[in-house]
């Protein structure tokens, strides 16, 4: 009789230490991209050229996560041990990133650009460290080809998690240095995580169990001074008492009082001041509506301040006036933060003013009336 071929042996089940490893991928890639996105954010806030900034800073994090992944072949024994050694270093360093940033920027203007990269490819050597160090535990219990493929399927799922996550949610609701830190504390958390998993294994146990102890107590500190930090910064930066700052998925909005009186910051750039906003906006405003002469419905394309309608709602012709403003944020403050209504005359609460949050290019393309005119682009007829 033939004899029967073996039947192919069953794949093993996901031990849940497996299972563990995969869900910290999932969050070293979160921090990881969290941290590159918020480098290029400082620096396009504070040195402008969002393009350069990103490009550049993309690139060097890019390279640096190369040679961290370079790196990993000389870590060969105690691999769990490494990895959350290297956990605790990314929380710190990338947790603290934005914070350090700040404050540098006020009080050393100078090295800005050379800590800004300087921190973007230590943190980025240490990510490229982390997932080659994570496949290679792994590697004990999974096949290549599964081990290669779900280790990745995490990594992009993190990454699109907080790609997502961080214009429409942790910017807006929490700024940058409190993302940076509370992200920071998930790197410190996964580092926890590998001391409980591997404690029969590692090596010094009770100073492992300290430093991680150390570095969650350091985050969770600045995680709760994260309004003294970003005021103490700002403060010298701005060198005038802050009346009112956030951060909006677009800039970064900051209001000042002092010897000009109030002014206006949008990632760090002036806008304009209190005693001689007026020189600007009226030589705006004025020539191309006297040019017109009755102009009756009136677009302005940016200027969510209010200045410019505040100088077109003087003429008794205007019917109505189309504000296109992309950030909803400032037309929000603008038509309630009572100082700044003053500024503007209330205009942005004028019935006959009409916001609309778009960009202006695509409103014009989609959505202007053809007898909408803005000052220097012709107006309606009478």
């Amino acid at each position: 009789m033939a004899s029967r071929s073996p039947s192919p042996t069953a794949p093993a089940a996901a031990r849940p230490i497996d299972i563990a490893l995969l869900a910290s991928v999932f969050v070293v890639a979160a921090c990881g991209l969290l941290y590159e996105l918020a480098a290029g954010a400082l620096a396009s806030y504070l040195l402008g050229d969002s393009v350069l900034q990103f490009s550049t800073i993309i690139g060097t994090y890019l390279f640096a996560m190369g040679v961290g992944s370079w790196l990993s072949r000389y870590f060969e024994r105690q691999l769990p041990a490494h990895f959350l050694r290297i956990e605790l270093m990314v929380a710190l360093v990338g947790g603290a990133l934005p914070a350090t940033l700040f404050v540098a920027n006020a009080y050393v203007p100078g090295a800005f650009r050379l800590l800004l990269y300087g921190m973007v490819l230590v943190v980025g050597t240490l990510v490229g460290l982390e997932i080659p160090l994570v496949m290679r535990i792994l590697k004990r219990n999974v096949a290549l080809k599964d081990l290669v493929s779900q280790v990745l399927t995490f990594d992009y799922l993190g990454a699109l998690a907080v790609s997502l996550a961080f214009p429409l949610l942790l910017v807006p609701h929490l700024g940058l240095i409190r993302t940076g830190l509370l992200f920071g504390l998930m790197n410190a958390v996964v580092a926890v995580w590998a001391v409980w998993l591997f404690r029969w294994e590692i090596r010094r146990l009770r100073a492992h169990v300290l430093a991680c102890a150390a570095v969650l107590g350091a985050l969770l500190a600045g995680l709760a001074g994260a309004d003294h930090i970003t005021t103490f910064a700002e403060d010298k930066f701005y060198q005038d008492r802050i009346v009112f700052s956030a951060a909006s998925p677009y800039q970064r909005i900051v209001v000042t009082n002092g010897k000009l009186g109030h002014r206006l910051f949008l990632n760090g750039n002036l806008q304009f001041a209190e005693r001689d906003e007026y020189r600007y906006h009226e030589a705006l405003v004025h020539p191309a509506m006297a040019a017109h002469g009755s102009p009756r419905k009136v677009a302005v394309l940016g200027g969510g301040d209010g200045m410019a309608v505040r100088e077109i709602l003087k003429y008794p012709s205007v019917e109505s006036v189309t504000l296109v403003e992309l950030d909803p944020q400032m037309t929000q403050l603008f038509s309630q933060h009572d100082t700044l209504t003053r500024l503007n005359g209330g205009a942005l609460n004028d019935p006959r003013v009409h916001i609309v949050n778009a960009d202006a290019f695509q409103w014009l393309q989609q959505d202007a009336v053809p007898d909408t005119a803005g000052p220097g682009q012709g107006a309606s007829a009478p």
